[in-house]
């Protein structure tokens, strides 16, 4: 019964049998009632989680009913049924090992009512699983696996009885190993699980050797020797073969079969004696995995006195001379075992430190002396393997050295050695390592404790730079936040030790170290610095040292954003960690500065100090709730995805502290007094009211037409506030989960008319945004319609949703095609009953089926039947099918519908619900495969479908061919037209995405299915009824066929997502024909690869590299990947093979088809550390490969050998300093890969000796030279070489410098300094200098040049190095210095002059006076003297010149050697003067320094000259130049104010108008054109030239402009418009009119798409702001400035003319005449709507902003003539375009135009008609005038009307906005708040 009943049927029949029984005690029964409806709840449950919660609380249940004093006197047949459903559940939830061990104490609990019966009844089910004739199944394996583990009753029968259970596995092995499936698979692992439980059973001393226990230890030999490939099966063979080792009666017998035991796994055939059993063994495999098995079960389970046991020589025992040697050859292996390596080594050193008494009793000397060598082995070890690239290594290296640490320790303590040298040379070590070495911090952090901090810090006093340094760097910026850590609270540690000191004075101990380290940290420039310091350094500081908050919070002074983020960062810090709430009032400016910045990361930091708190039950303060509901509206829009995550995370817990605050008050409130009680309703309606607030504000912004960074933030505002203010359970999640009583707070907000969430209107709105056009907006709106909102929709709204869905999965546009799936998807959640929908009777067989399964099949048999149509389509018109009926959109349909609906699978499944539902799944794959046969064939030119016997893909013209003639028979092409068309027709884009788009959809599609089908059938099953073996071999051949038939990338890239799956679940399945059909897949796409094709050359070989890279990353990680290795091996046989004789450069060869094959390989994320063991060979062979005569061949070697060097060398530093190293050094780089050391080198050597001697002009071309040179300097250098392996490279790389190649000789200086140790940097450089010719005598030019480069490179890393020794420096300069006659000599080489000027920069600090006094008169005479403007390199040396000339002006703060260098600005000549230019635009290093003056004053004096002739590069530069010059070096908002005009400024200003109104010389130049202009003007503003240049900016602010240009017209705005503004408020403006069009310029701007134009806009917001209040200027954010100005253009400028017409132009045209067009045009549909020129603009919200400004200019017609005057021209104007508008709105309401709610234009013409007739009814009330054409009542009315119909239809307008309009009482407008 145990194994033919479900658990579901036996709980039915023990639910009827208890309720059948009268004599039962009432509250036994229902106790046991209920105990059974927990159980059978648990079977409904799909979720693990939900399953474990169903059955702990049954378990409850269950001992609730235990405790009644009468279920002891149950009888036999009460207890039985109980015992046997507990068993039946068991049995299910084999693969649940949580569940099934709450199973068992269910178990435990009924044997304490009857003990017996429990027993008898277990032993019944275990011996009908192994008493019997047949071998033991995988089923059986799993239920005496799982009764060996977690069942307590199961051991002890086991126990009993493992005699027999060990002959059933004896009995099972060897049919397991004659099958290679089987014993590849799991089955094989199972067994030898459940091997490893028996021995583990068997008491020590066992040791009787019987014929099973033979079997069983050859058969595990077998295994662990390599006849199975599943690696995490061999490795628990070890294990098990060890368990068998522990029954040895003596440790001594143990010790020769642990010898046995190695020897058999490493060395070959032998027998392994284990007391009395002999087994003989194989032939172990190469791969190492047998030794790896062997010595892990060793150290995991040996018994420690056979580890310890002595060996034949005295002092020796076996865990050291025996299994290390062992382990520590296996660290040589292959790095694709290097984890599981490791793990083995940091057990066997924890195992050394576990028994170190007993092994010092056993060597009688200490372990790390040198008589044993293993601590030079273990460090060399520990090293090396620092930097591996293989995941989780690095972790075993740092427990390795802290174990090592440990014994040391203990070592010097026993044996009395007070030195402890070792300490310091490995500190010696660490800080010798280059500060971006990973490896440096984690040995530095576990020296600590031994050495101490002071003595670190003494030693190391760069470490805090380094740390800062690493902070800035993304990939180590973790290992220098833990170092930080771990540094200050072993700090602490030791000053408590020693004294007791007050926490002040350890915070003042903690500051001499890292006060400015962290304050620097915390103001930086750097955001990834800043951000780390304040997440990571600030609150451990605050921890450890909790009184460095006020040495912190007074040295912050609020200066700028930076200074902000660190005070806010501080504050909310020291909330968190102290609990306390620093805010007061005299921080109320500071925060809101910081919540209104333009930086993101301060808002942040301001949200998180507003949002945090250490306890979630503290409720918000007043203040706190009204900075959140002013701060949040204007943070909706914002660009980063990163704000929009942190600023749902702030939310989120801000709501979690009003909730859980609102639930405190409420229980609080029992037993008060009623003051108490009115206090606490008054905290529980604060809180309540601003979650409701908040719960209403994100509908409002998911209107279409609204920007995705509002939709997308409302959106997550709106998930946040659901999952934190509703009561629905989430089963897939830990935390996070709901209060047990929050149902009383809902209760409470409900009563009181809010928390209304799920309102009709909210789902109108949230099912509008399942037509988005981006799918993170469509799948977040569905999720939380299906999460929180009712699951059933209302009826009336099905029918509609059902017939959009269905019309857009019939859209050629794929957005609007997926839109329609998952609107088909919500339709088969959220009905009760399709039969209405679909107009079938949707019934089932049974009435026991519930109707979600049955609406699943219709629902699929529908679209089914649709696909089927929409191919029948496209066979007779393609063209008209593409676009009416394009088959993706239903394929996505069928895809949501059948896979991603939970339990519609389960659906399908059910054999009663439909006759046809059995047919489903044959039906879709042949379906499927015919589609697929078509679009293949359409793509070939053939529709018939006869693309079978082609093997290769259509050439690109032939699929256009094709095309072409698909839409001549489609009557879309006339014959010949469009021949010469460069750009695809419309008709041509519809076909092609039609088939790329579906072919795609078919591959995901079919790849998911399989997965899903193997997923929840039964194992072995799914081949049986679902799916048969020819149904799977159909999908391959699909598959096959996209793949190597298609040519485009979309297609193979989708299609390659859904084969990957495939295959992983076929190779995975224990059915061998199922695995062969991927294996046999691989076979023809080898075999393809390797046959000559006859196509042309394709990117990338299309799609065959994808097939053979998805088979192989589909193979089980833990297995040794057989078809990886196989793969491998034929593609580099296949490249290496010679090219044929005759072969022609425009077909694909097999060598490059298979050298792209291994560069998809290398790329592939999922194959990870398996394929660098092939790395070696893959490198060799594309270095080679670049000398092919074959330009495919060497392009595709040059891609792989590209992906090589990004795979092998790992990470790549972030920190934005442009390096292009990676973090592998070249000591770590050759020990992962020593067969590259002497490949690489021979390189070097081959190209070094063809050089040849000086003289010959030989030009000897070396392919693969430059990708050997660059893979070197890729490498991290700065790290020591301990064994001086690497000083073989340095001779030929010397030797380098010689290359007649300019871009070889500085590759050589690169790879030479990554090559060379710190050590022998010095030594170098005075080898190269000494190297340098004396004299004029004859010297090679190329080495010379070379020379200088590798001076160069070494240099710049050498002056940057700690502990420079000055007199090599100066010997060095010495030496360089007399070599002066390489720059003075003539005629002379430009290139040598060039680098000898760069290493003249870097050694100017030690260079003598008259060394740079003799090169600064040399240069200028250079520069002053004719010049060939046509020599090469001379524009070079001319930039070099220029550059050391200024810097050394700067660095000596000498004005007058400026002066003479910038006079070569009017006389010299035109490379000189661009890189004069050039360096003050670039570099400004004359910030702040008396260079300045001189640089402002040339730049004007010769502007003139400049806009009269010059190029437009050099004006470009110019200009720049100028801008950059002039606007810098002043400390005051407005740094012209105290500039004079220059004598030719009106000049000049003139000719720059000239020219940016001829608009010639591009955006870049007029951008700075108008920069200029602002800036001249600025100075003293002319009105005639001022309203030029205003007009000028108003032509390029508009969106059609270039980027640059308008990143120009603010960057002006800002440079002199804030200046005219400032001076208007102030009363000196000469022209204040112009003020209100700046003003409205830099409306415009704060609206643009681009976000730098949007910054410098708000630059100038804030400067005329902050100016008007009289405050220091502030940035503000985008939005806030916005506000701003609006405030300052009607308070300051409300009378101007200009003024109304600037608030109005924002408004879009109340034309719905327009957008109903746009609804109606059909005709023109085209696959991709055309962006609007700005993305970003949003008229809907832009209308809501002015809302309030223009019924406060309406106010003013009452007592302003002019506004009233104004505004009656403006209503006679557009009243009757207001009124038709109103009645038109209500005519496409009334009739149910669905398709215009959608249009994104109606939601914006509709907002700026409420607006425009908000403003018209406001001047109507306000003034009464008989002549305006409309009354204020019929107005009023219309609004109500069209109001009511908006609502019905779900479009909402805020409900400030809403009760303005509707509601004839005056609102305060000051305080409206409309965002």
């Amino acid at each position: 019964m145990f194994l033919d009943e479900s658990a579901q049927k036996q709980a039915d029949a023990c639910v009827t049998f208890y309720r059948s029984i009268e004599k039962l005690p009432v509250d036994v029964k229902n106790k046991l009632l209920e105990f059974i409806a927990k159980l059978q709840e648990s079977t409904r449950s799909s979720g693990k989680r939900c399953k474990e919660r169903r059955l702990e609380e049954a378990l409850e249940k269950l001992r609730a009913a235990c405790e009644l004093d009468c279920c002891s006197l149950l009888q036999v047949r009460h207890v039985l049924p109980l015992v046997r459903l507990v068993l039946a559940f068991q049995l299910e939830t084999l693969g649940n090992s949580t569940a099934f061990r709450k199973l068992d104490q269910m178990m435990i609990k009924l044997s304490e009512i009857n003990q017996t019966l429990v027993f008898e009844e277990v032993q019944k089910c275990l011996r009908s699983t192994v008493d019997k004739d047949e071998i033991l199944s995988f089923k059986d394996l799993q239920i005496v696996s799982m009764f060996l583990e977690d069942s307590s009753v199961g051991r002890q029968l086991f126990r009993q009885a493992f005699p027999s259970l060990l002959s059933k596995v004896a009995e099972t092995f060897p049919v397991i190993m004659d099958q290679e499936a089987a014993r590849n698979g799991e089955w094989c692992y199972l067994t030898v699980k459940v091997c490893l439980q028996i021995f583990q059973l068997l008491p020590t001393g066992y040791n009787e050797s019987n014929a099973a226990t033979e079997v069983i230890l050859q058969h595990l030999l077998l295994i662990i020797l390599g006849q199975s490939s599943n690696r995490d099966t061999r490795l628990l063979a070890g294990t098990a073969s060890t368990m068998a080792i522990n029954t040895a009666p003596q440790p001594l017998d143990g010790v020769e079969a642990v010898l046995s035991f190695l020897e058999v796994a490493s060395t070959g055939p032998s027998r392994l004696c284990t007391g009395s059993v002999t087994v003989a063994c194989g032939v172990p495999s190469r791969d190492g995995v047998n030794t790896l098995a062997v010595t892990r079960g060793l150290l995991t389970c040996c018994r420690k006195d056979i580890l310890l046991s002595p060996m034949d020589r005295e002092g020796t025992c076996l865990l050291l001379d025996g299994v290390f040697p062992v382990v520590s050859a296996l660290c040589e292996e292959s790095l694709d075992c290097h984890y599981y390596i490791f793990q083995v080594l940091a057990l066997w050193l924890k195992c050394v430190r576990e028994n170190l008494e007993e092994v010092w009793a056993v060597t009688g000397v200490p372990l790390l002396s040198d008589r044993y060598r293993l601590k030079q082995r273990l460090t060399q070890l520990i090293w090396n393997s620092a930097e591996s690239p293989v995941e989780g290594v690095s972790e075993f290296v740092h427990s390795l050295f802290r174990l090592l640490l440990e014994i040391y320790e203990l070592e010097c303590e026993r044996f009395q050695d007070p030195e402890r040298p070792l300490y310091m040379s490995l500190l010696h070590r660490v800080t010798a390592l280059p500060w971006e070495a990973k490896s440096k911090y984690f040995p530095l952090c576990a020296l600590l404790p031994y050495i101490g901090t002071d003595k670190v810090l003494e030693h190391f006093p760069m470490l805090p730079c380094h740390l800062l340094s690493c902070l800035s760097t993304n990939h180590l910026s973790p290992c220098a936040s833990e170092a930080y850590k771990c540094i200050i609270k072993h700090q602490r540690r030791e000053l408590c030790a020693r004294a007791a000191l007050s926490e002040t004075e350890l915070a003042e101990q903690w500051a001499r170290w890292w006060y400015p380290t962290l304050l620097e940290a915390l103001t930086s420039d750097v955001t990834l610095l800043q951000n780390n310091a304040c997440s990571y350094l600030l609150p451990w500081t605050l921890r450890t040292f909790p009184a460095a908050f006020e040495l912190l919070q007074h040295q912050v002074c609020l200066s700028g954003p930076r200074q902000l983020r660190a005070w806010a960062s501080i504050l909310g810090a020291q909330r968190t960690v102290t609990g306390s709430s620093p805010l007061q009032s005299s921080q109320l400016g500071p925060l809101r500065l910081s919540l209104g910045s333009l930086d993101d990361s301060v808002r942040l930091a301001a949200l998180s100090l507003l949002c945090c708190s250490p306890k979630t039950n503290q409720p918000p303060t007043e203040l706190e709730l009204a900075e959140m509901r002013a701060f949040i509206p204007l943070n909706l829009n914002c660009d980063s995805s990163p704000f929009r995550q942190h600023l749902q995370a702030g939310v989120k817990k801000f709501l979690v502290r009003i909730r859980d605050s609102c639930l405190a008050c409420l229980r609080a409130r029992k037993g008060k007094i009623e003051g108490e009680q009115e206090e606490k309703n008054s905290l529980v309606a604060q809180g309540v009211a601003f979650v409701d607030w908040l719960a209403q504000l994100p509908f409002y912004y998911l209107a279409p037409g609204l920007t995705y960074q509002r939709k997308k933030t409302a959106l997550l505002l709106l998930s946040a506030v659901l999952e934190t203010c509703t009561d629905s359970w989430s089963p897939d999640k830990k935390k996070g989960q709901p209060p047990v009583n929050m149902s009383a707070l809902i209760g409470w907000a409900r009563q009181r008319g809010q928390w209304d969430f799920f309102s009709r209107t909210n789902l109108l709105v949230l099912l509008r945004c399942l037509e988005d056009g981006t799918n993170e907006i469509r799948d977040l709106g569905s999720e939380l319609l299906l999460r929180f909102f009712p699951p059933l929709l209302p009826q009336d709204l099905r029918p509609g949703l059902f017939e959009r869905a269905q019309k857009l999965i019939c859209c050629p546009r794929v957005q609007d095609a997926q839109a329609g799936a998952l609107m088909m998807k919500m339709v088969l959640q959220t009905s009760e009953d399709l039969s209405s929908i679909l107009k079938i009777d949707c019934k089932a067989e049974s009435d026991q089926v519930p109707m979600q399964d049955v609406n699943t099949v219709s629902l699929v048999l529908f679209l089914l039947q649709e696909l089927q149509q929409h191919h029948l389509a496209a066979e007779e018109d393609m063209l008209n099918a593409a676009r009416t009926k394009p088959i993706h959109g239903v394929l996505v349909a069928l895809q949501r519908c059948l896979l991603d609906v939970p339990n519609a699978w389960i659906s399908m499944q059910t054999a009663d619900i439909s006759p046809r539902g059995s047919e489903v799944i044959p039906r879709l794959v042949e379906t499927l495969e015919k589609i697929s046969m078509f679009l293949l064939g359409v793509l070939y030119g053939n529709q018939g479908g006869s693309c079978e016997e082609q093997e290769t893909p259509p050439s690109f013209c032939d699929m256009g061919n094709a095309i072409n003639w698909v839409i001549a028979q489609g009557g879309g092409l006339a014959d010949g037209e469009g021949d010469d068309c460069v750009l695809l027709s419309e008709e041509h884009s519809l076909i092609m995405t039609c088939c790329w788009v579906s072919l795609k959809e078919i591959g995901i599609f079919l790849g998911s299915l399989v997965e899903k089908v193997f997923l929840v059938a039964p194992s072995g099953a799914a081949t049986q009824s679902l799916l048969t073996i020819e149904d799977l071999k159909k999908i391959a051949k699909v598959f096959k066929d996209i793949l190597l038939k298609c040519r485009h990338w979309g297609a193979v890239e989708g299609c390659c997502a859904g084969f990957t799956k495939f295959c992983a679940v076929l190779l995975n399945n224990p059915n061998p024909e199922l695995q062969a059909i991927p294996t046999s897949m691989l076979e023809q796409g080898l075999l393809v690869l390797q046959t000559p094709r006859s196509t042309s050359v394709t990117r990338r070989a299309a799609g065959l590299p994808m097939l053979i890279l998805c088979i192989v990353a589909a193979e089980n990680a833990s297995k040794a990947r057989p078809l990886l290795a196989h793969s491998m091996k034929t593609l580099l046989d296949t490249a290496r093979a010679p090219l044929p004789l005759h072969w022609d450069q425009t077909l694909d060869l097999p060598q490059v088809c298979a050298v792209h094959a291994l560069q998809a390989v290398v790329r592939c994320s999922g194959l990870g550390v398996a394929v660098l063991q092939f790395a070696p060979a893959m490198t060799m062979l594309s270095l080679n490969a670049l000398s092919s005569p074959c330009w495919a061949m060497r392009n595709a070697a040059l891609q792989l050998f590209s992906s090589l060097c990004s795979r092998m060398l790992g990470q790549r530093p972030s920190g934005g300093d442009g390096s292009v190293r990676h973090t592998m050094s070249p000591p770590a780089f050759f020990t992962n890969y020593p067969a590259l050391q002497a490949f690489l080198l021979g390189q070097l050597e081959g190209a070094a000796e063809s050089l040849g001697s000086p003289g010959e002009g030989r030009l000897h071309l070396h392919p693969s030279l430059h990708s050997v040179l660059a893979l070197l300097a890729k490498l991290q250098p700065g790290v020591h070489d301990e064994t001086g392996s690497l000083s073989t490279f340095q001779a030929p790389l010397l030797q380098l410098a010689a290359s007649p190649v300019y871009a070889m000789r500085e590759m050589a200086s690169k790879a030479l300094l990554a090559m060379t140790p710190p050590s022998e940097y010095m030594s170098t450089l005075l080898q190269l200098a000494g190297e340098l010719p004396e004299t004029r005598v004859p010297f090679c030019h190329n080495r010379l040049h070379g020379q200088l480069l590798q001076i160069r490179a070494l240099l710049g890393r050498t002056l940057g190095t700690d502990g420079l020794a000055v007199d090599t420096v100066n010997v060095l300069v010495e030496k360089f210095e007399s070599r002066l006659w390489l720059i003075t000599s003539t005629p002379k080489c430009p290139l040598i002059g060039s680098a000898y000027l760069c290493v003249a920069a870097q050694l100017a600090r030690f260079c003598t006076r008259s060394f740079l006094d003799q090169l600064h008169t040399s240069l200028m005479m250079e520069l002053h003297g004719p010049r060939n403007r046509l020599q090469v390199g001379l524009a070079v040396f001319s930039q070099n010149a220029v550059r050391f000339l200024c810097d050394e002006a700067v660095r000596a703060g000498d004005p007058e050697m400026g002066e003479q260098v910038w006079r070569l600005l009017s006389v010299g000549d035109p490379d000189v003067q661009l890189a004069l230019v050039r360096w003050a635009g670039d570099g400004q290093s004359w910030k702040d320094t008396d260079l300045q003056p001189v640089l402002d004053k040339a730049l004007r004096d010769n502007l003139k000259a400049l806009l009269e002739r010059g190029s437009v590069e050099y004006r470009r530069a110019y200009l720049e130049a100028f801008v950059a010059v002039v606007t810098t070096g002043a400390d005051s908002p407005d740094p012209q104010a105290a500039l004079p005009p220059g004598p030719t400024q009106w000049i000049c200003t003139e000719l720059l108008l000239d020219l940016l109104e001829s608009r010639s010389g591009g955006p870049e130049l007029l951008s700075q054109l108008l920069c200029a202009v602002g800036l001249l003007l600025s100075d003293s503003p002319a009105d005639s030239l001022t309203e030029r240049w205003c007009g000028l900016l108003e032509t390029h602010r508009t969106p059609e402009t270039s980027d640059s240009l308008r990143l120009g017209c603010a960057k002006a705005l800002r440079l002199g418009g804030a200046p005219l503004v400032r001076r208007a408020l102030a009363g000196r403006a000469p022209c204040p009119a112009l003020c209100a069009r700046l003003i409205n310029t830099g409306l415009y701007l704060l609206q643009d798409e681009d976000q730098q134009v949007r910054t410098e806009a708000a630059r100038f917001g804030s400067m005329v702001t902050f100016t008007k209040d009289g405050q220091p200027c502030f940035e503000m954010q985008a939005n806030q400035v916005l506000l701003s100005l609006l405030d300052l253009l009607l308070e300051e400028f409300w009378d101007r003319p200009d003024s109304l017409e600037a608030l109005l132009s924002h408004l879009p045209p109340p034309d719905l005449d327009a957008v109903l067009r746009d609804t109606q045009d059909t005709q023109s549909l085209s696959l991709y709507e055309q962006d609007e020129p700005n993305v970003f603009a949003e008229p809907a919200v832009m209308s809501q902003v002015l809302l309030p400004y223009l019924l406060r200019l309406a106010d003013r017609a009452r007592t302003s003539a002019c506004v009233r005057e104004q505004l009656s021209r403006w209503a006679t104007d557009s009243t009757a375009q207001i009124m038709t508008s109103f009645h038109r709105c209500q005519e496409l309401l009334t009739a149910g135009c669905v398709e215009v709610q959608h249009r994104p234009h109606f939601h914006g013409v509709l907002a700026g008609l409420f607006t425009r007739a908000a403003l018209l009814l406001r001047f109507l009330e306000s003034v009464e005038d008989p002549r305006l054409p409309c009354p204020a009542p019929f107005l009023r009315s219309q609004l109500q009307d069209t109001h009511r119909l908006l609502s019905r239809y779900g479009i909402l307008t805020p409900v400030e906005l809403t009760s303005l309009l509707l509601t004839p009482v005056k609102l305060p407008l000051e305080n409206l708040q409309i965002w």
